[in-house]
């Protein structure tokens, strides 16, 4: 049976052959398989599923560099790649900022991954039944999710993922790995109130589709009849998924190291900038809390593993792939991707540490406020119960001031009760002054890992009680 790296190993044999021996190549293969179980209007209307070999090839030959993409993997398919590239790369302009290939180097062995510059070894923290996931076991959950919702309006999904991917180059690196992900994302609806309740795992058995499902209508409900209040600063707490933007956007325009080389962004090495309860980090070999490794590799073969980006305040590091970290005299911290030359480097598995725990009353699975947010909303004394954020825009990528809309529920809190709905609003707010020093009131105790945005990205994230928010208007005008 022809493996992934069998595959990236014939691509650098072909390229040594077309290009001749002074080309510098490197290659990945990916198997990708997706399986997606959709809901709506509390029924599954769609069940697909999709596995597609990719072979990613970059080829710098005479001071000039391409790249290309194949799903037809016979020799001839391989072949017509590396020609076609070889042909795109003689007409392309000079590359001056080549950072050449990633050396010989083994694989980190924290995540579980382990193996040498010269081929890879084992993983583990892989699940075989989350990669090879039933119809059935994905509609198991649905149906959990629909009865729990208890006669209300429900639409969603179940999805399992999984690749199996491998990286080799002309200067010898070779490696691969395989990772798997479950998800459950589902919203239910009661009289025109969303509430919506997600969960991702390294596991398809992890999810609880009864839990998700009583915690979607427990927003739903709680949703009714929303007043609109005048816009302002006000005190929050942020349920996970809203965190969950906050990472997404600290990891985009922050933490990326071409913005930071190009001094577009508002991460200084060394400084607080952060209050002292915030520690960030980029945990590809295995989100916390739930085991869900991603590959041991980038996209330009160099190992990934822990990077950690604030500690208890003080920023510490920021995302590299070869590009970014040749421009800043630094290393690369295993961040490429086929889009980080011109994107930027980004972290793509940031987890922001939670409190420590600490003895408190079980969670009300009917109540609105979801499990990691009950503790921190019995201390508002006045403010506002974030669930979501969407739509979210850079204003200013230096300060990292960002505009979106709440979703899924917002509720007014007073003395640490909810006291009613309150309508979506907008808000205008940078990011690093929310979470800057003094301006964090309390750390959730529990993270919760979350469905990616975008292929491959998760984010862990606890609730966050925050000093202030500032809510610039009604959604509705």
């Amino acid at each position: 049976m022809t493996t992934q790296l069998d595959l990236a190993s014939q691509v650098i044999d072909l390229v040594t052959t077309v290009a001749g021996p002074g080309a510098e190549a490197e290659v990945t293969v990916s198997l990708d398989a997706e399986a997606l179980t959709r809901f709506a209007n509390s029924a599954i209307h769609q069940n697909v599923a999709e596995a597609t070999t990719r072979v990613r090839l970059r080829l710098h030959a005479d001071g000039r560099t391409a790249a290309a993409t194949t799903t037809v993997v016979s020799p001839g398919g391989l072949r017509a790649l590396v020609e076609r590239t070889l042909a795109a790369a003689r007409v392309s302009p000079p590359d001056k900022t080549w950072p050449g290939l990633t050396p010989p180097t083994p694989p980190h062995h924290s995540a579980g991954y382990h193996g040498s510059g010269g081929g890879s070894g084992l993983d583990f923290g892989f699940d075989e039944a989350t990669a090879h996931a039933t119809p059935g076991e994905r509609a198991t959950r649905v149906l959990d999710f629909v009865r729990a919702a208890g006669g209300l309006e429900t639409a969603g999904y179940c999805r399992t993922t999984s690749t199996a991917a491998a990286f080799a180059n002309t200067a010898g690196q070779s490696v691969e790995g395989r990772t798997a992900e479950a998800a459950l994302d589902g919203i239910a609806r009661r009289d025109g109130a969303d509430g919506v309740a997600r969960l991702a795992s390294g596991r398809l058995a992890d999810l609880d589709g009864a839990l998700l499902g009583t915690r979607a209508a427990a927003k739903a409900r709680a949703g009714a009849r929303p007043v609109e209040l005048p816009p302002g600063r006000y005190e929050v707490v942020l349920e996970p998924e809203a965190v969950s933007d906050l990472l997404h956007n600290l990891a985009t325009f922050g933490f990326n190291g071409k913005a930071w080389s190009q001094h577009q962004s508002f991460a200084s090495i060394g400084h607080e900038q952060f209050d002292p309860s915030i520690t960030l980090i980029d945990e590809p070999l295995g989100s916390r809390p739930e085991p869900a490794p991603g590959l041991p590799f980038d996209i330009e073969g160099t190992p990934t593993q822990s990077l950690v980006l604030v500690r208890e305040g003080v920023t510490k590091a920021v995302t590299h792939d070869r590009s970014s970290a040749a421009a800043s005299g630094a290393v690369s911290t295993g961040h490429a991707s086929a889009s980080s030359r011109t994107w930027g480097p980004v972290a793509t598995h940031m987890s922001l540490e939670a409190a420590p725990p600490s003895s408190r009353p079980p969670a009300d699975p009917s109540s609105p406020v979801a499990p990691a947010a009950q503790p921190l909303v019995a201390h508002l004394q006045r403010g506002l119960l974030i669930t979501d954020f969407w739509y979210t825009r850079c204003l200013d990528q230096k300060a990292l001031i960002m505009t979106g809309l709440t979703r899924n529920g917002v509720w007014l809190v007073e003395d640490g009760e909810i006291r009613g709905a309150v309508g979506n609003m907008r808000f205008t707010q940078a990011y690093p002054q929310a979470l800057g020093p003094g301006m964090v009131h309390g750390v959730g105790g529990e993270s919760v890992l979350l469905p990616d945005r975008w292929s491959g990205v998760r984010y862990a994230a606890p609730a966050l009680h925050l000093a202030s928010w500032n809510l610039t208007g009604n959604a509705s005008g």
